[in-house]
């Protein structure tokens, strides 16, 4: 009978069973990579952490947009980062454009725009821009903001930026990828303009998204395209999971010439 029902099951899905499969054992490689890493480092995360792991893994074209259709978005604070409404509030941001990539659900978009500041938000998952368009759009500061749905590596805006804030995107992102980061950054920064980066996560486990990050990590990409580390400090305000690993790095670069 089971010989029958197989032979059924391959003859009317032929990508069932397959795809099956191959999900499955993606699933075991990812439990051994979590299982090593979590005995290397003493790093454990959370469970929606390895489940977004596996979400990218097994579709790595779809992934992200999958993580937010099933509520898997364990980056997301569900509300503006503390010490980005701080540095708002106390005046300590550029005025002018700024730019977030991967902004998620918008709430950092949103609680920076102002009459002084246009905010660009910028995500690669659809329903995450759908999302922060329904938290911005009865919010008075809506007028100062845009979201939109881009690739942050090839899109291509009209006007540059006094301002660009990363947070949890460059530890998204393979760490192949980083000289890309730092390139489009340069590309889209105003000569004068500044970078801050949130960096996150500082340890030593293994694997991603996210990856480990360093402060070196972005010295080694920011560095040789002229860019200097105004400031780097502990971030006093990262919420209680994070406190430890994460440092608030402020940077810029001499006066050159910065074309789209």
């Amino acid at each position: 009978m089971r010989s029958l029902y197989l032979r059924w099951v391959f003859s009317t899905n032929r990508d069932f069973p397959v795809r099956s499969f191959w999900i499955s054992a993606a699933s075991r490689r990812m439990d051994k990579k979590r299982e090593a890493s979590e005995k290397e480092s003493g790093v454990k995360f959370k469970p929606q952490v390895y489940k977004l792991q596996r979400l990218i893994e097994t579709d790595s074209s779809g992934g992200w947009e999958k993580c937010w259709e099933q509520g898997v978005t364990p980056w997301d604070l569900g509300q503006p980062t503390p010490i980005l409404l701080h540095l708002h509030h106390t005046g300590s941001l550029p005025k002018g454009r700024a730019l977030i990539p991967g902004c998620g659900s918008g709430h950092d978009v949103i609680a920076i725009a102002c009459p002084e500041r246009y905010v660009v938000g910028l995500d690669i998952a659809e329903k995450a821009v759908k999302k922060a368009e329904e938290l911005s759009s009865s919010l008075p500061n809506a007028n100062y903001c845009t979201l939109l749905k881009a690739d942050f590596f090839s899109w291509q805006p009209t006007e540059l930026f006094d301002l660009i804030f990363d947070y949890t995107f460059f530890c998204a992102i393979e760490p192949e990828m980083r000289s890309q980061w730092a390139i489009r950054i340069q590309d889209l920064l105003k000569p004068d303009g500044e970078l801050i980066t949130l960096i996150f996560p500082i340890d030593d486990h293994l694997g991603g998204p996210p990856y480990k990050v360093s402060v070196s990590d972005y010295e080694e990409v920011l560095c040789p395209i002229g860019f200097k580390a105004v400031s780097i400090v502990d971030n006093e305000l990262a919420i209680k999971v994070r406190l430890g690993r994460e440092k608030l790095g402020r940077w810029k670069r001499p006066l050159t010439q910065c074309l789209l």
